[in-house]
């Protein structure tokens, strides 16, 4: 691993299960990613009481893919639209 990189373990709780999270980013950067996953999940499942955790895992994270799709398709057209 190259210099600066030092791991952090940051605790956060996502839909009431306690994990561990490991890596490079800030604890504020951790705790603001498993709070949008949690509310994430929460409102799918108020939307789909009958899923179990598994599938409303997920379902949450093939939003979680569309929406990061949706931001790169947005991003390459106003890149583009820059470059006319």
């Amino acid at each position: 691993m190259g210099e600066g990189h030092e791991k952090r373990r940051t605790s956060v709780t996502i839909y009431g299960q306690q994990y561990t999270i490991v890596g490079e980013h800030p604890p504020e950067h951790v705790k603001k990613v498993a709070a949008l996953v949690d509310r994430k999940m929460k409102e799918l499942k108020n939307n789909n009481p009958y899923l179990d955790s598994n599938k409303l895992a997920v379902l949450t994270a093939v939003n979680a893919v569309n929406d990061y799709l949706l931001l790169l398709e947005k991003l390459d057209k106003v890149q583009k639209d820059e470059d006319l």
